[in-house]
């Protein structure tokens, strides 16, 4: 089983409007409200792909309910860890010429329902791999991601990073499979770059040494990059006309996962994350996922 775990889901709200002006009544042409999280992005993409997916996570009040409520119309099995406040809600304006993102903290979260989130994690077994995505809601110290990792390693589950924390440069010590930086996490988190293909292969050796055990690499429209400590790939970007960034990485991750988890082509997993997440920057939320088929046309990937 893959199960996700989201500490500090969302519903996101992405407005389409004519170009913003201050001080003036700036009138919306369409709305979407969409379930959202960084783990959740990855359980919905996982279960586009027909991968069996558990979502666990942090959840609060009537905006938590309207994201549990919806996971489970789709079928997807929810173990919710309730907190009394409402789960944030992010918006995302796109006015025709710029993408504005306006991110809330979250709800302030109690010891129960910290307690809760343990328990939860109580159902991994050997030979599960659990996700854990996104930032830190304010209650939450950093020191939980290294509780978490360490009961999965007693029982058995592989643990895949994708946290934008500082303390993840810590947390390689506990060689998670898998983790997945940006471009700009590559930088502030480690200091490092990769601007062009030795670049990348520099820096996927120190992710390395630091005890990442593979690597995969999310660069927007420059593409992706991908290490298991022997080799390194390249896989490029189709040309998209961008809708919102948002969800990108998180679609990316979850197709990868779909196919590399089940021991399928790197080549193969990394083409099928790169048009995936195309497809969802170039849409309001995870979008339909229909165009991934023809976006898979324009990508090359290459063993560096």
């Amino acid at each position: 089983m893959i199960h996700t775990l989201t500490l500090n889901t969302a519903i996101d709200m992405n407005i389409f409007c004519d170009p913003l002006k201050p001080s003036a009544v700036n009138r919306t042409q369409h709305t979407e409200y969409c379930p959202n999280g960084k783990g959740v992005n990855v359980s919905l993409i996982l279960n586009h792909y027909q991968q069996p997916t558990h979502i666990m996570g942090i959840f609060g009040g009537f905006t938590g309910q309207f994201i549990v409520e919806e996971l489970r119309q789709k079928k997807i099995k929810v173990t919710p860890a309730w907190v009394s406040e409402p789960t944030r809600i992010n918006i995302f304006i796109n006015d025709g010429t710029e993408e504005y993102k306006l991110i809330n903290p979250g709800a302030k979260i109690d010891d129960d329902c910290k307690q809760q989130v343990i328990n939860h994690l109580q159902c991994v077994a050997s030979g599960d791999y659990l996700i854990i995505s996104g930032s830190l809601p304010p209650g939450i110290e950093s020191r939980l991601y290294g509780e978490i990792i360490e009961l999965c390693q007693q029982k058995g589950c592989e643990v895949i990073l994708d946290i934008s924390h500082p303390v993840l440069r810590q947390l390689l010590e506990l060689r998670p499979l898998l983790i997945k930086p940006n471009n700009d996490e590559l930088r502030e988190i480690f200091s490092l770059d990769a601007s062009n293909h030795q670049q990348a292969r520099e820096a996927m050796r120190t992710l390395h040494q630091l005890g990442a055990r593979n690597v995969l690499l999310t660069m927007g429209a420059e593409g992706l990059y991908f290490s298991d400590g022997e080799g390194v790939w390249f896989c490029s970007a189709p040309k998209i006309e961008l809708v919102s960034s948002a969800c990108a990485g998180d679609a990316a991750l979850g197709a990868f996962l779909s196919k590399w988890l089940n021991g399928e082509d790197i080549a193969h997993s990394l083409a099928l994350a790169s048009a995936t997440g195309a497809d969802v920057a170039g849409s309001a939320g995870l979008g339909q996922l229909q165009r991934t088929q023809g976006l898979l046309q324009q990508i090359q990937v290459v063993q560096l």
